[in-house]
This record gives C-alpha cells, structure tokens and sequence, in this order.
C-alpha cells in the first residue's frame, strides 16, 4: 500500500481553488497495476457502453433491446444529449428518488433496472466496474463540485419551455410515421437502425424517459440521429404519442438480484 504522501500528487487545484480530478496520477501512484491497466478498464467500459445488450459481461443484466449509447449517444460523448461528459465530478450527489446519497456506481446500477429493464448486477463486479471507470474518464481534468440537489452532472438535458401538458399524441402520430418511423418502426418495435421505443423490450416505466417532459428534452437535443432538428412543439408531440403506448412496469423486486449477489441497495423500497 503506498504511503498516504504518494497520493498527493493527484490531487491539483485549479485557480478557484476547487479539487480537481488526476486519475491517472492517482493509479500511477499505485503499486502491483501493470502499466496500462486503467486503460484497458476504460476500454471495456466504453465497449460495454456501445454493446451492453449483447456483450457477454452485461447481456445477462439486460431484458431490453438497448444499449447505453441508445440515450447516451456517441458512447455518451455526445456533448449535449445525455452526456456522459463531465458527469462524474457531480458525484456523489443527492437523489431525491431514492432518498439518498448515491454515488456514480448506484447511478448506472440504477440504469441497468429501469433504461435497460434488467437485473441490478452486483455493485463492484467487473462490468460495472468497468462502465464507472469509462465515465470518470470522461471527466478527467474536470473540477469536482458534489450535486446536493440531485444525481445530475454540468451537461444535464434543459427542460423544455412548453408546459409538457399541453402535449398532442394525435399530432405526435403523424410526426413519429414521418420522421420516426424509418428507424424505430411504425409499431415502436425498432429496426436494425433503431431500438424499440415502446412495448416489451423497451425501458421500463421506472425509466427517466418514460416521462413526456423527460422525454421531449432529449428528443429536442437527439433526433433525428445526427441532425437533430426537432422543435419543442414537435418533440412534445411525439413524446406523448411514444409514452401513450404499452411498455414494462417497474417493480423494483423484479429487478434486483437475490440478497447474496446483490451487495447494497442504496435507495427505497
């Protein structure tokens, strides 16, 4: 074990005098690792992200047709719609919905139940380890500042402007068929160019999306793929025509391991 003063050197202020992150300094620092070790954890965090419906390590974990990067675009290097981008450093941070202090593991733990309507896999298993490693990564160099408000980092998806009520399914129908539908399929069931966005392997109702107001925001910054050109109005519209379809319930029981593989559940019941 290095000696408490072999770690100093990770650790930089930047001109405000806030902590900022040196990741590499810290492994470095580090005794037994391999040069390059860290690298390669960041690797596989970053293919898991890409491929986490079918890789090996994370497909046990996942009963949708989804991957990370289906919401976080560009493995969650796209700068405004989901981004993974500095992320990390609002971590630990408050989350009103589970009623505590959760870290960033708790965070994508919590994804793999509600976005990927699977199995929470066990807090500290390679996989995971791996995800949480790629996102810190993205991050590095960034000054820390702890969310107390909730579990969102500097890159958050804006709120839209429109009073999300006043949303029209009719009109997101004709919307989704011209401008949807090519991708995700008229019956929401996804193509070979897009996942499914309603029915069984779908995310779940304990998914941030499947709000109309969640949503919308990030329809406005992601859609189409690649050319992003959606007005509010329309990506209300269509929010609400997805979200008035079929898709899984959430019961938090069913997408828990049992107790023995599980390590701690940090959040309600």
């Amino acid at each position: 074990m290095p000696a408490e003063s072999d770690f100093w050197p990770a650790v930089r202020r930047n001109a405000a005098g806030s902590c900022v992150i040196c990741l590499m300094s810290i492994v470095a620092a580090g005794a037994g690792e391999p040069p390059g070790k860290l690298a390669e954890t960041v690797e596989l965090g970053r293919v898991l992200v890409e491929q986490t419906a079918t890789h090996p390590l994370t497909r046990q974990y996942v009963g949708a047709a989804l991957n990370c990067t289906s919401c976080h675009l560009d493995n969650g290097t796209h700068p405004t719609a989901a981004s993974f981008l500095d992320v990390a450093t609002a971590y630990p941070a408050w989350a009103g919905r589970e009623g505590r202090v959760i870290t960033l593991e708790d965070r994508v733990l919590n994804c793999f139940m509600r976005s990927c309507n699977g199995i929470r896999p066990p807090q500290g298993s390679q996989p995971v380890v791996a995800i949480v490693t790629y996102i810190t990564s993205l991050s590095e160099g960034r000054p820390i500042k702890m969310n107390d408000a909730s579990p969102h980092g500097p890159r958050r998806v804006p709120p839209l402007v429109l009073d999300p009520t006043t949303a029209d399914a009719a009109a997101g129908e004709k919307l989704y068929v011209a401008k949807c539908g090519d991708c995700h399929a008229t019956d929401g069931n996804g193509t070979a160019d897009g996942p499914p966005v309603w029915g069984p392997r779908s995310f779940n109702r304990g998914a941030g999306l499947s709000h109309v107001d969640q949503l919308a925001a990030w329809l406005k910054l992601a859609m189409p793929l690649d050319a992003a050109d959606l007005t509010e109005r329309e990506s209300l519209d269509i929010a609400a025509y997805v979200t008035s379809h079929p898709r899984p319930d959430f019961v938090i029981e069913e997408h828990l391991p049992p107790a023995e593989e599980m390590g701690v559940y940090n959040g309600k019941r």
